[in-house]
């Protein structure tokens, strides 16, 4: 999930004054409070933790056994019905593909990579791999298909040293198994071929007799066993293997279980697309469909235009009991909701809560989703979320339904405590429970760095408490630590807060920005456009031009007036950006300015974009330069 929100102000619709929430099962954990005379703050759950499983796929047996029939992974076909994989299914097909890899002698030393995306195939080779106890890394498909130099992809191949590398259609990433992939490693693939290269099927795998040893390495895999890595940039854009074992990975799902209790009193079904190489939908939404027996339909859509369609398709065909998405998939989905009422009463039919993560959830956004679930139910549909991360497997702090809002991260579930360190003014939040990493792969120095004297992983985000009387009501996310600056004259800039302010003022133009400033005299802005809102003022903006957009006269126009607003209403040099230029390129992966997911890196943007820093704080700036 990785879950880092912005803060940002919502405002209550009719709905939420007038309409109580559905109700539903939700454990919401009290906590003990200690403080130290250094100013450094504890927060324990009351309870324990309940036990969880050795191994993932424990509970896979369970569910094989218990509901053999039960759907628990559906795709797309070729015909626009679905394929399907049943528990029994993937039990038996998990065993023959880790009894393949076993014996290629495969390892944590020589792990399984996975370069594509989510499909029902790679569901099939990530269990096989966790079924022998054979480590695995899915890898952003951007990393193969987006980058032009495969600078991440490279890196990562070097760090990992894998001993098989898989995807789905060898023919559609020829270019980057044969620029990455050596010659001693082996490829396999569902379909495809590489030119000049032998490709293993995975059909092949699959029918692989069951090794003699198979039932003996999965006995032995335990709870400090490496399950998979998962990457994660940080500040330098190089990619970081977190070591996710399988304590890590079973232990967040008792705490997700215990949380969401909801989830105990139906299997969920979920209709999702949230890359399973980020940690929200490889080890949360994956994860929580097996533990909790129930069943995941993947969606190819993505919300943007040309990628939404197909999920209201999907939606349209299956009621989710719970729905994940982030803000701007919300966003996307908005209109279609409001404008279909059989897509709006198939949504919301058995709809417990919905979940969003990655950015802070607008007010108009929330409160149009509340109102549409009034007029279809009669009740607001719970929306939740959280802090977290993915060394934190990432499951950490949680809101409950009552106190959600966007912004608010709630408190530490059970089996985490939480310790908040006084940092310039701020309180630096640091995790330690079963669910946080031992590690990053290969990285000892990294790893070091990454955690107190005290054992404590440091998350690098800030809080602070909804109500400075009263811990018990949670925390709101206040910014990350490492991308406050101070400005010239010593005043303190709170990036996150001001980000947040910046998109809520300039909305629907802006989808980001990457805040300037340190050691200047005053704060400016790199302004991220949203194509598809900027096209809410000028509907005859292309899909794609983002240089049109940001010279476009009327979008300009309409800026100029909301970044003037902003201005007169900052209270101080920390919160007053005085210029503003609209990037007229899109950030670039292969500079580590932004992941596949579209988080952005400050530092980096900032470092590759020196010269244009320069020319906004110039005595004459050009002409791009905005300023109220």
């Amino acid at each position: 999930m990785s879950a880092k929100p912005s803060v940002s102000a919502s405002t209550d619709s009719a709905a939420r004054a007038d309409h109580p929430l559905r109700p539903i099962s939700f454990g919401t954990p009290a906590v003990h409070v200690e403080r130290r005379d250094d100013g450094t703050i504890y927060l324990r759950p009351k309870a324990q933790l309940r036990d969880y499983p050795v191994r993932i796929t424990d509970r896979l047996h369970h569910w094989a056994a218990a509901a053999p029939d039960r759907v628990f992974m559906a795709e797309r076909n070729s015909a626009r019905g679905w394929r399907q994989i049943t528990y029994a299914e993937l039990l038996t097909l998990s065993r023959h593909i880790a009894s393949a890899l076993l014996a290629r002698g495969l390892s944590a030393e020589k792990p399984v990579v996975i370069l594509s995306g989510n499909s029902v195939d790679h569901a099939l080779v990530a269990f096989g791999a966790f079924y022998a106890g054979i480590p695995f890394c899915p890898v952003s498909p951007a990393y193969s298909l987006v980058s032009r130099d495969y600078g991440k992809l490279s890196y990562l191949m070097k760090l990992l040293t894998p001993g098989l590398v898989f995807v789905d259609d060898a023919t559609k990433f020829t270019d980057a198994l044969a620029a990455n992939v050596s010659f001693g490693t082996e490829i396999v693939a569902s379909r495809g071929a590489v030119p000049g290269r032998d490709v293993t099927t995975l059909a092949d795998l699959m029918a692989t007799p069951l090794h003699p040893r198979l039932d003996a390495a999965h006995e032995a895999i335990g709870p400090d066993t490496i399950a998979k890595f998962l990457l994660t940039s940080g500040s330098t854009g190089n990619p970081k293997a977190v070591i996710n074992t399988q304590r890590m990975i079973c232990a967040n799902q008792v705490m997700l279980r215990e949380t969401l209790a909801f989830l105990k009193d139906e299997p969920p079904v979920i209709v999702d697309w949230l890359p399973w190489n980020h940690t929200f939908g490889g080890n949360h939404n994956i994860g929580l469909t097996l533990y909790n027996g129930g069943s995941m339909y993947l969606d190819e859509g993505k919300p943007m235009p040309g990628g939404i369609e197909e999920t209201v398709r999907n939606l349209q065909e299956i009621s989710p009991t719970v729905y994940f998405n982030v803000p701007k998939g919300y966003e996307s989905l908005l209109p279609y909701l409001r404008d279909d009422a059989a897509l709006r009463k198939k949504f919301f039919a058995r709809l417990h809560a919905m979940f969003f993560s990655g950015a802070a959830l607008s007010a108009f956004v929330w409160n149009s989703l509340d109102e549409l679930s009034v007029q279809e139910t009669g009740y607001r549909v719970p929306m939740l979320t959280g802090l977290g991360a993915t060394e934190t497997a990432p499951f950490f702090m949680s809101v409950n339904p009552m106190t959600s809002r966007s912004g608010h991260v709630g408190l530490p579930v059970l089996g985490n405590d939480a310790k908040l360190v006084p940092n310039n003014g701020k309180l630096e939040v640091r995790a330690k429970g079963p669910n946080v990493m031992p590690g990053y792969w290969r990285q000892p120095d990294m790893t070091a760095k990454s955690f107190d004297e005290e054992g404590f992983y440091k998350m690098g985000d800030a809080l602070k408490p909804a109500d400075p009387d009263n811990f018990g009501a949670g925390f709101d996310f206040d910014g990350r630590i490492g991308e406050d600056f101070k400005l010239a004259s010593g005043t303190w800039v709170s990036v996150g807060p001001l980000r947040a302010r910046f998109v809520a003022a300039c909305a629907p133009l802006v989808r980001d920005v990457v805040i300037a400033g340190i050691n200047r005299d005053e704060i400016s802005a790199l302004v991220v456009l949203d194509l598809d809102g900027c096209r809410l003022i000028n509907p005859t903006l292309p899909h794609d031009d983002l240089a049109t957009a940001a010279s476009d006269p009327l979008i300009v126009a309409a800026f100029r007036e909301r970044f003037k607003k902003l201005v007169v209403d900052a209270t101080g040099s920390s919160t007053r950006i005085t210029r503003a230029v609209l990037l007229d390129t899109p950030l670039s992966i292969d500079r580590g300015e932004v992941t596949d997911k579209g988080s952005i890196n400050q530092r980096a943007v900032l470092e590759n974009r020196s010269a244009l820093i320069e020319e906004i704080y110039s005595s004459v700036p050009p002409a791009q330069v905005i300023t109220p």
